[in-house]
């Protein structure tokens, strides 16, 4: 499509939206957009996991670098690409996702003391080979998730993990004397208000970044109460070359790995979904080909990631709706997004600020932030066809099945290990009893070319 010319004679006016470089005054101001939208996300999965497995001040500030570095890449390798090969070659933002913590946690907790990240990243690379072999043939298994079964698993998603900011309020550390003093209360609900005052009254810029707002100015008011630690920022190396396999060499465990590949395969779908929607918004059509080169960026981003510190990669929802609430959409500007957050992984220093948040102040953004994702898929499921009593039933149960280990964490105790590793985790669980019941109430007996054909119809509305 055709742009106008406008006044700098930056646009091009033969030259597609998605392949317009626009001058630099256009260009930096929406690449921070971007950068806003996503960055929260990003420091969340390594935030999260680094803090359950216990990691050191200085190891954690390693791990947000990595998650920086490896988002930067898979970013910059998905605008840019390599035609024919790897890339969808749209505005799209590559990064690890939030959907894998969940059952990460599950991971870690059945994992031996100083196992845990082995484990973890032996799961995720076999994960991301486990997406590339899938990807090229992953729209024909789009009607085995269509919104009704991935729709419960963004909910559950959203669901299991709100316990994570509840204890991050209380101060983060379950066994200190302090833990749920009111002093981090009162921190984390005055994190929370200002998100909320920010999105009420803010306009524009300023209301796509309450959240980050809020963490900002959370962290100031809490330098007077002595709640902020800044020995990251003076013991983080200004600038460091990333060390392979710095968290030890990846273990491979069968019942992590069953794990984390039905995670992937959620992830695959809401890449998916993205793209497809992507490709409304900036008027280019998304074809198989461009879906399966967008995925062999996920898969090669999931594999390679670990090597340094990375975890399972997907799409950032929040970034297609900077494209669509703004209309830049030049691939070159997501580019650029990615540029900068390679420089920031780059240099651990800017990557340790981020360790300056005090937990309370975590947990009154974390609210907001999980409480955003089970909505998410609340809102996947009011169009998924709830009138219909089946879809009611495979709801519930999936539902009852992914919560039973956040209402009775001790529920599998006496299952086995692998049990324990899969179950135990309520996506996990979810996914699994979604998958079982779609394909029992919708494929057995039924011809399956309306399914597919609704699923991808489903996908490209939500």
């Amino acid at each position: 499509m055709a742009q106008p010319a406008i006044p700098d004679g930056t646009s091009d006016p033969g030259c597609h939206p998605v392949d317009e470089k626009l001058h630099p005054s256009r260009l930096v101001p929406a690449a921070l957009q971007h950068i806003a939208a996503m960055y929260a996300g990003v420091v969340t999965p390594p935030l999260i996991i680094g803090q359950a497995v216990g990691l050191d001040t200085a190891a954690q500030t390693r791990l947000i670098a990595a998650g920086l570095l490896i988002a930067g890449l898979a970013t910059i390798l998905q605008t840019l690409g390599v035609k024919g090969f790897v890339g969808n070659r749209l505005p799209f933002v590559n990064a690890a996702s939030s959907a894998g913590i969940a059952p990460i946690l599950a991971i870690a907790e059945n994992s031996a003391t100083g196992h845990q990240l082995p484990a973890i990243y032996g799961a995720v690379m076999v994960a991301g080979v486990f997406c590339l072999a899938v990807g090229p043939f992953f729209g024909r298994l789009l009607r085995f998730f269509p919104p009704l079964v991935t729709g419960v698993v963004i909910t559950l998603i959203g669901v299991t993990l709100m316990p994570v900011p509840v204890a991050w309020a209380q101060g983060g550390d379950k066994e200190a004397a302090d833990f749920g003093d009111m002093r981090y209360l009162a921190l984390a609900a005055f994190t929370l208000v200002v998100i909320l005052l920010f999105q009420r009254f803010g306009s524009g810029f300023l209301k796509q970044v309450a959240l980050l707002m809020g963490l900002s100015i959370g962290t100031l008011a809490a330098i007077p109460f002595g709640l902020a630690d800044f020995a990251a920022l003076r013991s983080a190396p200004v600038a460091a070359v990333p060390e392979p396999f710095a968290f030890g060499a990846p273990e491979f465990h069968p019942a992590a790995i069953l794990s984390l590949c039905i995670v992937m395969l959620v992830l695959m779908t809401e890449s998916s979904a993205g793209m497809l929607a992507l490709g409304e918004i900036c008027e280019r059509r998304t074809d198989g080909r461009t879906i399966t080169r967008g995925l062999r960026t996920d898969g090669l981003a999931t594999l390679i990631g670990p090597v340094f510190g990375g975890f399972p990669t997907s799409a950032f929802a929040q970034n297609v709706g900077v494209v669509s609430l703004t209309r830049v959409r030049s691939r070159y500007v997501v580019a650029v997004a990615g540029g900068t957050l390679l420089v920031l992984g780059a240099f651990p220093v800017l990557g340790a600020v981020v360790s300056l948040v005090p937990m309370p102040v975590l947990g009154g953004a974390g609210i907001v932030l999980f409480g955003s994702i089970a909505v998410s898929g609340i809102r996947t499921l009011s169009e998924a066809g709830l009138d219909d009593s089946s879809n009611i039933i495979l709801v519930a149960v999936s539902l009852g099945a992914g919560i039973i280990p956040l209402a009775a964490p001790a529920f599998y105790a006496d299952f086995p290990a692998w049990a324990q590793t899969v179950l135990g985790s309520g996506i996990s669980a979810g996914a699994l009893t979604a998958v079982t019941l779609n394909l029992f109430f919708h494929h057995l007996g039924t011809r399956g070319g309306t399914q597919h054909a609704e699923a991808v119809a489903a996908l490209k509305s939500s």
